[in-house]
């Protein structure tokens, strides 16, 4: 722990080192989070395409890994009612590339929605007991966070404005991430919906860290020990990483997925909410080209994706990524494949050597 400028994050999840591997719905695995938590860091698992019996099954697979801290991550949106027009429209719209890719519009394919975090939730969690729960799009009721906390855990979440860290500190977060314009996957807004004035990390991270007492971590564009370093000299007591940990061979991303991570530019990603309903920022491909990055046919999240997600499971099986969802970061082509352990203590030694200069 000697050396870095903050210890407060390593001390609130009694973790050795200031790196959080992001939760990354679909992409992360039991084995991601293990591999990050026993280098050190805090390891997470995206929890919001699990149901109450796949994440009890998930972590138990985990706690035989580790025993080390880690974080469990749930999303709390509220769905929207009244959406069924909305989506025969978008599925009638999206009918040409079922064509294309020859698949039957008419069909019914199997999908799996998003699911905000709720009273079963809740109840497996205090069941489980993780030492961290992380959430997405604001926080739940105030009743289940003080039932998460009887049981030990410590609750943290994402802002992308100052007002949205105010509100979480209002409402007892642990720690707040600041989550840049940069960062890959959806933006964690909930107070505010105008991607055109979203906030780059290093003008967001330091504006928060005076507004708030508690611990910022830092996130968004941050995939080496440049980032990182950074992120403590604008106040941050630490750092989410999520495009960084794409590469290691923990993840579950398809080689189709890896090899166009891996040839990335700075310019290739774009916010866009085609996929679910929400902006989120991935690799542009000829389906975000043509029907967005923003398009006002989407339905709400997350109702956009089940007319959506035959597509991706085609183009995927074509060995084609027109259709294929690439949540990603703007700083890929920093990307290192490397096992998870080493790559955290890699970024570890690097950015403690780059600090104590």
């Amino acid at each position: 722990m000697k050396n870095w400028p903050s210890h407060r994050m390593q001390k609130l999840f009694n973790i050795e080192l200031p790196l959080i591997q992001a939760p990354m719905a679909g992409v992360d695995s039991v084995e991601l989070a293990a591999a990050v938590s026993n280098a050190g860091g805090l390891g997470s698992l995206a929890c919001a395409l699990l149901s109450v019996d796949q994440l009890r099954e998930e972590f138990k697979k985990l706690r035989s890994l580790t025993t080390m801290p880690v974080n469990l991550n749930f999303f709390c949106h509220e769905n929207p009612k009244n959406t069924d027009a909305q989506q025969a429209g978008w599925k009638e719209h999206l009918s040409k590339y079922y064509l294309q890719l020859g698949l039957d519009p008419n069909a019914s394919y199997p999908t799996a929605l998003r699911v905000p975090f709720n009273e079963d939730y809740c109840a497996v969690v205090e069941e489980l007991k993780p030492e961290v729960v992380s959430f997405h799009f604001g926080l739940p009721s105030l009743e289940l966070m003080k039932r998460l906390r009887s049981v030990g855990c410590k609750i943290i979440s994402s802002a992308t404005t100052v007002t949205e860290a105010r509100w979480l500190e209002e409402r007892g977060c642990d720690a707040i991430i600041a989550q840049g314009f940069e960062a890959g996957g959806h933006r964690g807004s909930f107070l505010t919906h105008d991607i055109a004035a979203q906030v780059g990390t290093m003008a967001l991270v330091p504006q928060i860290v005076d507004a708030v007492r508690v611990p910022v971590i830092a996130a968004g564009g941050i995939s080496d020990a440049r980032g990182i370093a950074a992120s403590f000299l604008l106040g941050a007591c630490g750092v989410q990483l999520g495009t960084a940990y794409l590469f290691c061979p923990e993840a579950k991303v398809s080689k189709l997925y890896l090899q166009t991570l891996q040839q990335a530019t700075d310019d290739q990603t774009v916010l866009t909410n085609v996929y679910s309903g929400k902006p989120a920022r991935g690799i542009r491909n000829i389906f975000i080209q043509e029907e967005g990055p923003i398009s006002t046919l989407a339905p709400p999240f997350p109702f956009a994706g089940p007319a959506v997600n035959p597509l991706r499971k085609k183009s995927e099986e074509l060995g084609r990524n027109d259709f294929v969802q690439m949540w990603s970061g703007q700083a890929a082509s920093l990307g290192r494949v490397l096992p998870a352990a080493e790559l955290t203590k890699k970024l570890s030694r690097e950015t403690l050597a780059l600090l104590v200069k």
